[in-house]
């Protein structure tokens, strides 16, 4: 199975997950009004997922670490799950950068 954006609803409102080879979720949207703008957050995380200096490593108060993926003007497009180490956190952003640009969407909301 390859890698793909999921677009789903959630109520009203849209979000949607990159989903890796293996189904699991390396990042997740926040949730957005209208569903063209889900869309365009998935074209902001295809355009800026091969920039590392996109990436903003963080540490959870618990100590777990995790990424997010912002865009050029600053504002987060992304955040991934909770990693149990650094290493498999940055593996986890190499799998978003070399996935996200060519990933297809599966589009769950029609």
């Amino acid at each position: 199975m390859a890698a793909a954006f999921v677009l789903k609803s959630s109520g009203s409102k849209f979000h949607f997950n990159l989903r890796a080879g293996n189904n699991e979720t390396i990042l997740t949207s926040e949730l957005y009004e209208k569903k063209d703008s889900a869309l365009n957050g998935i074209e902001s995380v295809r355009k800026n997922a091969p920039d590392d200096a996109r990436y903003e490593r963080k540490t959870a108060s618990n100590g777990d670490p995790f990424f997010v993926l912002k865009s050029t003007n600053g504002q987060v497009i992304g955040k991934s799950e909770m990693y149990s180490s650094t290493s498999a956190r940055d593996n986890g952003i190499q799998s978003v950068t070399k996935t996200a640009p060519s990933a297809p969407l599966d589009d769950k909301t029609e």
